[in-house]
């Protein structure tokens, strides 16, 4: 059966597959346009298989939400290259894929899998099967998160980084009000800009709490030049005293007048300040007991608690306001008449703990040539 120019054309439009691969499809189906869509999708499954073992790392992660049934997702699909993420049919298959976790709801990505594509009567899988033989990659559907109530939503850098973060709000009908959207905006970008670990200080565990306390002492006691004046004064004199720093270590210390001795680590070597710390180490629970001492380590802690989570953090943006994500919250509350609070987030990076795919150009191009 004869095929025409058009036939390849309006095979394209039905698969999306290159006007190569449709005129040699049409070939092999005799002109048969049904059996040409077969061909290709048989043909798209032997790609995927082929390319399957290629290494898959970049791509993008996409948040979306349905404001209507008030749900969302977060979605993050893998490609060889970054350059796949900007192909309109690729990000196509990345929305179709949220729209479809939305409506299905699968248990985990091998259950969307088996799930039909959004508005297809083709698998997620297939329909994927179909992708990698239309661009030529191996793609894959990593992972995904959901989200229900009030969502705001970023996107950054071309979806190099996706967030959704969730609100609960006293007057829901203020969640539509301009000031409102903004906030959810500007503390998912937050989120995104400072990667927080847990939402507020009582998010964090006990047993997590006491770990951050103990990696803290060991920290400052061998870091030793760090600890209050009092406490290292009492280390050095031991040192010298005690005769276990060299006599060259503890004449150059001797010798420095009081300026110099506040910067002494720059003066003596790196084994001394190696001795000073293994004495701080060897009076841990003396020096664990001084006050002055445990409100350092309390200095300390409040410090890495205010950077981990994100309610304490310092609001980014300071030209709106000077103070807390919390303090933000709350003005934006205060503006609007009503109760707000953030009562979770999600923040997935495209390609993290993946491994990366390393190019060796030259030798690409001697694979080209034949070489």
């Amino acid at each position: 059966m004869a095929f025409t120019a058009q036939d390849v054309k309006a095979l394209r439009e039905k698969t999306g597959v290159g006007m190569m691969e449709c005129k040699k499809a049409l070939v092999e189906a005799d002109g048969d346009m049904e059996k040409a869509i077969d061909y290709l999708r048989e043909r798209g499954l032997a790609a995927a298989q082929k390319k399957a073992s290629r290494i898959a790392a970049e791509g993008v992660v996409l948040p979306y939400y349905d404001a209507a049934t008030k749900k969302g997702v977060i979605v993050e699909v893998n490609s060889e290259t970054d350059f796949v993420a900007k192909n309109e049919k690729f990000m196509g298959f990345v929305e179709g894929v949220a729209k479809t976790i939305l409506a299905t709801n699968p248990a985990d990505v091998e259950a969307l899998k088996e799930e039909k594509f959004d508005g297809t009567d083709r698998t997620v899988t297939e329909t994927l099967n179909d992708l990698v033989l239309a661009i030529g990659e191996n793609m894959k559907v990593r992972r995904f998160e959901r989200m229900e109530g009030i969502v705001s939503t970023y996107i950054h850098a071309g979806g190099t980084v996706g967030v959704m973060v969730g609100f609960d709000v006293a007057d829901e009908a203020k969640a539509a009000d301009a000031e409102f959207v903004a906030m959810g905006k500007n503390i998912a970008m937050q989120i995104a800009a400072m990667n927080p670990e847990y939402l507020s200080k009582a998010d964090i565990s006990e047993d997590e709490m006491t770990k951050m306390h103990a990696i803290t002492v060991e920290s400052a006691l061998n870091k030793p030049d760090s600890l209050p004046m009092p406490i290292l004064t009492s280390l050095i004199n031991e040192a010298i005293d005690g005769k276990k720093w060299s006599d060259e270590d503890s004449t150059i210390y001797q010798g420095l007048d009081g300026k110099q001795r506040k910067n002494f680590p720059n003066f003596i070597s790196k084994e001394a300040m190696e001795i000073l710390a293994g004495i701080a180490v060897s009076h841990k629970a003396e020096i664990a007991d001084n006050k002055i001492f445990t409100g350092l380590v309390q200095g300390r802690l409040s410090k890495q608690i205010k950077e981990i989570c994100l309610t304490e953090q310092d609001f980014v943006r300071s030209d709106i306001l000077q103070g807390s994500v919390q303090d933000y919250v709350n003005s934006v509350a205060k503006a609007l008449g009503t109760e707000i609070k953030i009562n979770g987030f999600i923040r997935m990076m495209k390609g993290e703990g993946l491994e990366k795919r390393e190019e060796n150009f030259a030798e690409e191009i001697a694979k080209q040539l034949g070489q």
